[in-house]
């Protein structure tokens, strides 16, 4: 973990070079820049471990940056922003962010959200050597190449609602709270709206509806989600 590389993406240049001199205090490499286009570019040729990334930037805002680097990378990105509305973190997640940090913040908070997404990841690298698949009739999820299969068809899946299938699928007919997904797929503790979950299900359920009656994403009422096989 030590020695990772860390882009840094904000306007504010005292943000910035803040989160550069404690990070490199802790031993993280750093790239720092301050605009939406450089942010694409930087990611391309620095190849960063981690990205903290702000939403509003000039240029490219931080959802279209997101966007750009989940179209071919699944490095992580913890969004960095001064709007705390539910539907922006919602939005940044559903977009495939791995965590949410408003601001002001604590230095030391930021650090402890970048080495836990940063181990999740690696544990995530380490046991790749393994295919990640669950199949039942007409579904397959495929974690290691992040590929839907429903009916035989490749179905376009932003990442997180694919792992949220998969850890449901790989446990058939387990009950999740919405609190044990945000922590358990997210991989971090969600303070506000569990709705982020709801959001997902809800997208699922539209590709995944009617497909099959051997199985079922299931609402468990007041208590959460499971995938029922029958």
């Amino acid at each position: 973990m030590a020695n990772a590389k860390i882009l840094i993406v904000d306007d504010d240049i005292n943000i910035c070079e803040l989160l550069r001199l404690y990070l490199e205090k802790e031993g993280f490499e750093t790239v720092v820049v301050t605009g939406g286009l450089q942010a694409i570019e930087a990611f391309n040729t620095a190849s960063p471990d981690l990205v903290l990334l702000d939403i509003m930037l000039p240029g490219l805002d931080g959802w279209q940056i997101c966007r750009e680097i989940r179209k071919t990378a699944q490095t992580p990105i913890i969004m960095l922003t001064a709007k705390g509305e539910t539907f922006d973190k919602v939005l940044g997640l559903e977009l495939g962010a791995d965590d949410y940090i408003t601001k002001p913040f604590e230095t030391k908070e930021v650090m402890a959200r970048i080495k836990a997404v940063l181990r999740r990841s690696t544990n995530q690298l380490t046991s790749a050597d393994a295919i990640k698949e669950v199949s039942y009739d007409k579904l397959t999820v495929n974690l290691t190449n992040y590929e839907l299969i429903v009916d035989g068809n490749p179905i376009d899946t932003p990442p997180k609602e694919l792992e949220l299938i998969f850890h449901l699928a790989s446990n058939p007919n387990r009950v999740y709270t919405r609190d044990q997904l945000l922590d358990e797929v997210w991989g971090f503790e969600y303070y506000g709206d569990s709705r982020t979950v709801d959001v997902h299900v809800k997208r699922l359920r539209e590709k995944l509806e009617g497909v099959s009656d051997k199985w079922e994403l299931k609402t468990v009422w007041g208590v959460g989600y499971k995938f029922e096989t029958k």
